[in-house]
């Protein structure tokens, strides 16, 4: 709690960010130290980007028009793996090395921690979302999931369904709350103030729903990584759709949604990031200039999808 060492590295040389074409779109790739491990990646509004550096138990901060990279340490045993913006501007970490939700404070690099009950140790943090009263949920492989009131200090746990697997999480537009199992093969809402969830299954058994995205209208866009399906869910008419993605054995891994409803997914066999377009039904596809990017999280803003590539150790983004 309070006040941690913080770690500042300037990008020169092998870490200025280096262009590629990516189609239609360009593409940027920026070097980050080695043995950082970006697992997940998250754009602020206010312009500058935080990568959750697992391996190295830090909080990365890219400028990206100098391609300056500012690595803040988040405490002993961090290994943090989800990164969100919040609705208070801060980046906020589920973090599986401290069992814990932690918030950085991009102003005063103040970092403030909130662990998990002791009953709940080694819950296997991954994902995180705010809901329309800006209290913070969370999921946990090891079978739950949970909630923190960051003004109360309040925090609340459940037993998943089916019990471990609990991965991806998003709120919707109103602010309601869905996550993913992905050993459960399963997507589920949650009452916010009860904490119930209703398990909704997807049309493909065992698909492996891994992470889940909500577009403009509520839909639940999820990606399913055995099966290598892209699917949505629409609560307003209670149905599912599927489609697969191109090549012979597709692994789907991230899943974002953009500000026009393009769904944008991580293809790990194509090593590759593919645009779906729900209009026309198509594919595109904009694969890595490096073998082996594991790409397991992309967020996005305006015009631009960012891209945590675990694998090389780098971010992308690629702007349209």
């Amino acid at each position: 709690m309070g006040r941690m060492r913080m770690i500042f590295v300037i990008c020169v040389g092998a870490l200025l960010p280096v262009s590629a074409s990516a189609g239609a779109l360009d593409s940027k790739y920026y070097e980050l130290p080695k043995g950082d491990f970006p697992h997940d990646v998250a754009a602020s509004p206010s312009g500058e980007v935080w990568y959750a550096g697992q391996r190295a138990g830090v909080a990365g901060r890219l400028e990206p028009s100098s391609g300056q990279i500012e690595r803040i340490s988040l405490g002993k045993d961090s290994g943090p793996q989800g990164v969100i913006i919040g609705p208070d501007g801060a980046a906020w970490f589920t973090d599986p090395g401290r069992n814990a939700i932690v918030r950085l404070d991009p102003a005063t690099k103040k970092v403030k921690v909130w662990p998990l009950p002791p009953e709940r140790q080694d819950a296997e943090l991954n994902t995180a979302a705010f809901d329309r009263s800006d209290r913070v949920w969370f999921t946990g492989q090891a079978g739950i999931y949970g909630r923190l009131d960051p003004k109360s200090g309040e925090m609340r746990i459940w037993d998943a369904p089916k019990g471990s697997g609990p991965y991806g999480m998003a709120a919707t537009p109103k602010g309601d709350i869905w996550f993913v199992s992905l050993a459960g093969s399963y997507l589920a809402s949650v009452d916010l103030e009860t904490g119930a969830a209703m398990v909704y299954e997807p049309p493909t058994k065992d698909s492996g729903t891994r992470r889940v995205w909500s577009d403009s209208r509520g839909r639940l866009w999820v990606s399913e990584w055995n099966s290598g399906n892209v699917a949505v869910y629409d609560p307003t008419i209670k149905s599912w759709k599927e489609w697969k993605l191109p090549g012979t054995k597709p692994q789907a891994y991230a899943v974002w949604v953009d500000g026009d409803d393009k769904v944008w997914l991580s293809e790990w066999s194509a090593n590759a990031i593919v645009r779906f377009d729900p209009l026309t039904e198509s594919f595109e596809s904009f694969p890595s200039d490096r073998p082996n990017a594991d790409v397991r999280q992309m967020l996005g803003r305006k015009n631009e999808v960012w891209i945590a590539e675990s694998g090389t150790e780098r971010l992308r983004v690629i702007r349209r």
